[in-house]
């Protein structure tokens, strides 16, 4: 089952494509936008990736962090490949741990499905989308759920 919308995000630590830790709650206080990704190097998930890095808008109004499956080796080049500065972060190992608390792991492929969540400020899904494998999330989606984000604070 999806995590709800109106439910506290699960907490999680993994480590980013420079091998740093993240953990969700470092974010406490401040929106972010989970963005669940299949594979790296993949052309959806590309395409999604750089759509979003060439939107500061949306990177300005929101913390983003990227999730896949993918080594934390992998994200490393496939940032440097697609110059993206927002964190992607690994979800290898426990393989799918992050994505499983999530609803999102798809067992079958041994990947993220492409599902997003946005949360508040207080670590609260206030929104959430979840796609099939080859349908390409629109960042414009994102823009409208952190605007009405930030009409209710």
């Amino acid at each position: 089952m999806t995590a709800a919308v109106g439910t506290r995000a699960p907490d999680f630590s993994s480590r980013d494509q420079h091998g740093a830790e993240i953990r969700l709650d470092q974010y406490a206080g401040r929106p972010v936008v989970l963005v669940f990704y299949p594979y790296a190097f993949s052309g959806v998930c590309t395409s999604e990736l750089t759509a979003l890095r060439d939107r500061p808008d949306l990177l300005e109004t929101a913390e983003f962090l990227a999730i896949s499956c993918d080594p934390m080796f992998t994200l490393r080049a496939y940032a440097d490949a697609s110059t993206i500065g927002f964190p992607l972060l690994t979800d290898f190992w426990p393989h799918g741990a992050i994505a499983s608390s999530y609803g999102v792991f798809d067992g079958d492929r041994g990947c993220a499905r492409r599902a997003t969540f946005v949360l508040d400020a207080a670590g609260v899904i206030q929104w959430s989308v979840l796609n099939a494998m080859p349908e390409a999330r629109n960042p414009d989606d994102y823009a409208k759920a952190l605007a009405d984000l930030a009409l209710r604070k």
